[in-house]
């Protein structure tokens, strides 16, 4: 089994913001199934569980806030048995342009909070990451600030784009491993 993380924050408040990016992600997958599968409260999470290029695949969106979205990701984890390997965690990524992608494993946080909160409740930084470039806020404007604002209208029109191609990428590494994903999705510069 595969654990499919989405980071961001639960509340209507937070639904189309920058630090949801990883949530929506989520979503766009579950919406590409053939029957998309019910989600459920579970464990601190909404969960829902289907198929990716054959293989079982639970999605995990944290109802717990960013910076302690670990402990629900943890509390799946462990009630499943996916070990770290097999896990891939959607979030956003401030030293990336808008649209950009960048997959990997491991490595430390990089100030994200919630990929603080993962590596603490799961142990290891040795997890799959697909981030997805926001953007670094203008000249001023505190970052912690910036991540909870909407996308600007531009961005907007090309976000069905960016989520198509992120959810491609986590296809692409259950189907062909994470490997194959780095070579073809960290070359290119977003749709």
């Amino acid at each position: 089994m595969w654990l499919v993380v989405g980071l961001g924050n639960p509340g209507g408040e937070y639904v189309g913001t920058r630090h949801n990016i990883g949530f929506r992600t989520t979503d766009e997958l579950l919406g590409r199934m053939r029957q998309p599968p019910a989600a459920r409260s579970k464990l601190g999470a909404e969960i829902a569980e289907g198929d990716i290029a054959g293989q079982r695949v639970l999605f995990c969106k944290p109802m717990e806030f960013m910076n302690v979205s670990g402990q629900a990701v943890a509390r799946a984890a462990q009630f499943w048995k996916v070990e770290a390997a097999r896990t891939i965690v959607v979030h956003d990524e401030l030293d990336l342009p808008f649209g950009q992608l960048k997959l990997g494993t491991g490595g430390g946080h990089g100030g994200h909070n919630g990929v603080r909160s993962l590596i603490a409740c799961l142990g290891t930084p040795d997890f799959a990451r697909v981030r997805m470039g926001i953007d670094r806020p203008p000249a001023g404007q505190d970052a912690a600030g910036y991540v909870l604002t909407a996308f600007s209208r531009d961005e907007q029109s090309r976000l069905p784009d960016v989520l198509a191609e992120a959810a491609l990428a986590v296809e692409t590494v259950i189907g062909s491993g994470l490997p194959a994903a780095m070579n073809r999705f960290n070359r290119r510069k977003g749709p």
